[in-house]
């Protein structure tokens, strides 16, 4: 019997979210039970980053030359789990580090490759586009959070085996989710050799409207590296306590659910791509200033959920305008640009927050406020209104 389209992608998606929500968090906690330093640890989770940049877009650009997107999701995810498992015989800074970024490099294209295959299959001009995108990420959003949640009742501060054999079978799961979801045809044969691909990356990035995409899209990721790493720090200073910050972050979290759920999809029909993407980078503009002048709880709380806009509907203004850019055949490597576009600019500002934060504390929080800005006037003029048009008439 064939799986609904919207129950498959669920499916894949909150297998692979919950793996990420049962081991992001702990990664640290886990190598520091084995014996490592803290620059030992920072090593580590640095170099994990600069392999995802690098070999998500690389594995994109395969997928979409072979024309096989499931098939090297599937392979990916399965190899992330055995490299997973891996850890857990692995000791000594070197064999960690090495299989670390063995996982890191499987599981960097797994999202944007998954995203490609949902963008795809939602867009309008198929079957009148049967499923929001919005719903398909929302419940990635919220297996992340269940992920985190159940493993948190599993583990003891000096055993996160469970970890490994949790991240390990749920990426197993979502490898064989893989075979569930339907195949969106290419909207041309597969690529016939390199000069062909480099010729298509190039018309690709030839479009000005997706170059613009991905800058305004890394200026407001990005603008979240100060407070990713220095919220928490900056309210435990004000006095702030342990539970009220976690009912903060949590706020943001549920935002996030909540608007790739029902709010998102409902704003990205009535605004367009073009004016969900502007609200975003006010909402932005909004939310880093309070951040950077506002210790209060309450004014805290006020500004937490609009993370719902300056990431998820952001996210879904992002998918629809690609939905509308892209060629089917290149929907991968697109997807791998996008992220490394955020990934990068992310990591620059995280590596120079610590700078910024030491030198001006909460005012800090004002340079990413100006991020926003900057990509402010980029959405409403860049982003066009073709795609506000066909999302309307729809």
């Amino acid at each position: 019997m064939r799986v609904p389209a919207p129950v498959a992608y669920i499916a894949l998606y909150a297998a692979l979210y919950a793996a990420f929500g049962v081991a992001s968090p702990f990664w640290p906690k886990f190598f520091e039970t084995r014996a490592l330093t803290p620059e030992q640890i920072g090593v580590i989770l640095a170099a994990a980053l600069l392999v995802r940049l690098v070999a998500g877009p690389f594995v994109g650009t395969l997928a979409d030359f072979l024309q096989s997107l499931r098939l090297i999701l599937a392979f990916c995810a399965a190899f992330a789990a055995a490299a997973a498992a891996a850890l857990l015989w692995a000791n000594g800074f070197w064999l960690l580090l090495l299989v670390t970024l063995v996982q890191a490099a499987a599981l960097a294209p797994t999202t944007s490759i998954a995203d490609a295959l949902a963008v795809n299959a939602a867009r309008p001009q198929l079957a009148g586009r049967p499923f929001e995108y919005g719903w398909i990420r929302g419940a990635a959003s919220a297996a992340f959070i269940c992920g985190t949640l159940i493993i948190g009742q599993l583990i003891t501060s000096t055993d996160l085996t469970r970890v490994i054999w949790l991240n390990a079978a749920l990426l197993v799961a979502a490898a064989g989710a893989t075979a569930l979801v339907p195949r969106v045809s290419p909207s041309s044969t597969p690529s016939t050799g390199m000069p062909k691909l480099a010729s298509e990356i190039y018309g690709l990035v030839g479009i000005a409207r997706f170059r613009i995409l991905i800058l305004v899209s890394a200026l407001i990721y990005g603008s979240h590296a100060m407070h990713d790493a220095f919220a928490v720090i900056r309210w435990s200073n004000a006095g702030i306590d342990t539970s009220a910050i976690s009912v903060l972050w949590s706020e943001a979290v549920a935002a996030e659910v909540i608007v790739f759920f029902l709010i998102g999809p409902a704003l990205l029909n009535r605004l367009g791509a073009r004016g969900a993407a502007a609200l975003a980078a006010t909402a932005g503009i909004i939310r880093w200033s309070v951040a950077g002048t506002m210790t209060s709880v309450v004014a805290l709380a006020i500004v937490q959920p609009l993370h719902g806009l300056t990431f998820a509907l952001l996210h879904l203004a992002c998918m629809r305008l690609m939905a509308a850019l892209v060629p089917a055949r290149m929907a991968a490597t697109a997807q791998s640009l996008y992220a490394f576009g955020a990934g990068a600019v992310t990591a620059a500002l995280t590596l120079f927050s610590g700078f910024f934060y030491a030198r001006y504390g909460g005012g800090a929080f004002a340079a990413m406020a100006v991020l926003c800005g900057l990509a402010l006037p980029l959405a409403w003029f860049g982003f066009g209104d073709a795609q506000d048009r066909s999302a309307r008439a729809r």
